[in-house]
């Protein structure tokens, strides 16, 4: 007899207990700010925290009638960390000041597009269609910063914002998305070309030389961005986005050590050429140096600020409101987890820690669950961009690298970060339905199916008069799904 599949469980009301939880976290955070400001509960904390809890209960409405099967864990881990942002950011707010209340505005406007994001996009293989138009897309994103007119010129020595009248965007953000489209459509696609036979030096097989484009392509997008940003953050993101995805789609370590290899060459030349990449790293080597300590440029206040300031927190924190994070500079963006260290302590930031990493094995998860080559590449590298620049941040304020100019995702001030993670949610979310929900059997026409060389149905087997046909079934799935 044929095993009848149980029918798979939607898990909402799951999230709904999960997403009320993470709303008491985010506004009872932002309670205990207002306390010590001597501001409870007054009608701007009123305003705020129903704002955040009617776009949560909105996003999960949302789920409820168009991903009803989506991850249950996802979407409150991120009201719970963008609810933390904010308290924080509102309580480092001088007076005057109004970038809590901007980020919160940023908050709205990037939930309403992943709602978007969600209603509109029935099903995540449509994107394939666009692989080369999200290259495009790419190339004009990173080039925006550099075009006279709308560039905001060289912040803080990095050009990677634009100016939308009185306001500023980082397009490099929303980059690191549709690079992540192109490169699990370029990677489903050519799989079978990029694993053609190579050189075998040991036991490790490499590649052809002339297989080495993408990688080389990459490689010198990442540099691009170094040289004529001058973002290194955003370098390493790039670069360790595509080496992942490539690594996951062929699963070679050959290309994980060309990867560094070329990553250190460029790495080490541009310590050699750009005096400011020189400068981070001679910030981190030698931070507690005078000289270094008080230098105007590339100097190692900011991060020695923050190893203090997170050593004053101790192993529990000073309690919210009760710190000194407005000492250190950038408290509220490049150095917020300082700031979260030296208020909640070490047990606060593992806590925080810990959110992430569930955030990224959701997401793993649910590119393990896909039953297609694009969704699974898509979903490993979405997840890898947000784990590679939490990386990159935590690394670079705990000084276990140098530090970067990029923002913890969904707690740091930026619009920007904001709106290009949340969008990621969605996506990571429409993965996740497709992943946990029903198999549909159905055969449709070539010509509807997003995807239709690799969700082709299975044909039942032949009757045993018939001989086999020698060669693979053109209805079999490609390898490229088996292995994915």
């Amino acid at each position: 007899m044929t095993a009848i599949e149980p029918v798979p469980k939607s898990r909402r009301n799951a999230e709904l207990v999960l997403l009320i939880l993470a709303l008491a976290v985010g506004i009872g955070a932002q309670a205990l700010v207002g306390v010590d400001r001597q501001k409870a509960f007054d009608t701007d904390f009123w305003f705020q925290s129903g704002l955040l809890a009617a776009a949560a209960l909105a996003f999960h409405v949302v789920l409820r009638i168009r991903a009803k099967y989506a991850d249950p864990v996802i979407l409150p881990l991120v009201v719970a960390l963008n609810g933390l942002g904010l308290a924080m950011i509102h309580r480092l707010d001088r007076v005057g000041e109004d970038t809590g209340n901007n980020q919160l505005r940023w908050t709205l406007v990037a939930m309403a597009v992943s709602i978007a994001v969600i209603w509109f996009l029935k099903d995540h293989r449509i994107l394939r269609r666009f692989t080369y138009i999200s290259l495009v897309v790419s190339a004009v994103l990173l080039i925006l910063p550099l075009v006279p007119g709308i560039s905001a010129g060289e912040v803080l020595g990095a050009s990677v914002w634009i100016k939308l009248g009185s306001m500023t965007f980082q397009p490099g953000e929303l980059a690191k998305v549709t690079l992540a489209i192109f490169f699990a459509g370029y990677l489903s696609s050519n799989r079978d070309l990029i694993l053609l036979a190579g050189r075998k030096i040991g036991p490790v097989q490499f590649p052809r030389f002339k297989d080495l484009g993408p990688m080389i392509a990459a490689w010198l997008v990442s540099i691009g961005v170094l040289i004529f940003q001058r973002d290194l953050g955003t370098s390493i993101l790039f670069f360790g986005l595509f080496l992942v995805m490539i690594y996951v789609a062929t699963s070679r370590i050959s290309w994980v050590i060309i990867g560094v290899v070329l990553m250190a060459a460029g790495g080490f030349a541009a310590a050699k050429v750009f005096s400011h990449v020189a400068l981070r790293i001679d910030g981190w080597i030698n931070a507690f140096t005078a000289e270094v300590y008080g230098r105007e440029f590339g100097g190692s206040r900011q991060i020695v600020q923050g190893l203090f300031g997170m050593a004053n927190g101790g192993l529990v924190g000073t309690g919210l409101g009760q710190g000194r994070p407005n000492l250190v500079p950038f408290a509220n963006s490049d150095m917020i987890v300082a700031s979260f260290g030296e208020e909640l302590g070490l047990i606060g930031i593992f806590a925080i820690v810990l959110m992430y990493l569930l955030l990224f094995t959701r997401g793993f998860r649910a590119a393990l669950g896909t039953r297609d080559g694009f969704g699974k590449l898509l979903a490993t590298g979405l997840s890898f961009a947000v784990a590679l620049q939490c990386f990159v941040v935590i690394g670079g304020v705990t000084r276990l690298i140098p530090l970067t100019g990029l923002t913890t995702p969904f707690l740091a001030a930026g619009g920007s970060s904001l709106l290009a993670n949340w969008i990621i949610v969605g996506l990571l979310l429409m993965i996740s339905h497709t992943a946990r929900g029903p198999v549909d059997t159905t055969p449709l026409p070539p010509g509807k199916d997003p995807d239709a060389q690799e969700t082709t149905p299975v044909l039942p087997p032949k009757p045993a008069t018939t001989p086999a046909r020698s060669g693979a079934s053109t209805d079999a799935p490609t390898e490229a799904v088996k292995h994915l």
